[in-house]
């Protein structure tokens, strides 16, 4: 019975860990992809009849698929850092959504991009475009804002209690120690010369280590 909490306790930063990844890579791609589609319609007129136009996302904002790749570099760099670090990427990773989601929902009603296409398609600077209508893409694109949003805030709930991916390098630092210490109660100097050796330093850079 006592078990239990202590249980409970590591299992939670790892679903947290599991969360943040699939919510941030998932989100990122719904609202780069979602960008990428006709969010509205309308019919504009030309030369006594009428011309079907459209407009993307990006054509109504470059706001969430910009801040998409924002999240989706935060969301890795969560990983690469700690503490303060960590916190501030989190932070960014949840703003991101947050932006990403309300950008979306301005331009579920926008018309602006659809007369910008209208004009270009007609080369007249003034075009009434007709028959407005506005697809569901940008609520899917607010919907992966929301993804990306709550990987954010599942980071700066359980951030600090993540493993991070610099230990490989802080290892190296403790036997580089060593094998001078052994240099000098053995072979003196002998060892630190050959270290110095331009093909023992690549040696050292195959091993992972930092020969400077």
């Amino acid at each position: 019975m006592n078990s239990e909490p202590g249980t409970r306790d590591t299992r939670a930063p790892r679903r947290a860990l599991a969360l943040t990844l699939a919510s941030g890579a998932a989100g990122a791609a719904v609202v780069l992809v979602s960008s990428g589609q006709t969010w509205a319609e309308g019919s504009a007129a030309a030369a006594g009849g009428t011309l079907a136009v459209d407009a993307s996302g990006n054509a109504v904002s470059g706001l969430p698929s910009a801040l998409a790749l924002v999240g989706l570099a935060a969301l890795v760099a969560v990983f690469a850092v700690r503490r303060t670090g960590r916190r501030v990427v989190s932070a960014v990773l949840a703003l991101s959504g947050a932006g990403a989601t309300a950008t979306a929902l301005v331009g579920a009603a926008d018309t602006a991009a659809l007369e910008s296409a209208a004009a270009e398609a007609t080369g007249l600077t003034q075009v009434a475009v007709t028959g407005v209508s506005h697809t569901a893409w940008p609520w899917v694109c607010a919907v992966g804002g929301l993804l990306l949003l709550t990987a954010g805030v599942v980071a700066l709930a359980y951030g600090g209690r993540w493993p991070a991916m610099s230990g490989r390098y802080e290892r190296s630092g403790p036997r580089r120690e060593r094998r001078g210490r052994e240099g000098e109660s053995g072979t003196g100097g002998g060892a630190a010369g050959r270290e110095e050796r331009p093909e023992e330093m690549w040696k050292a850079l195959d091993r992972g280590e930092d020969p400077t």
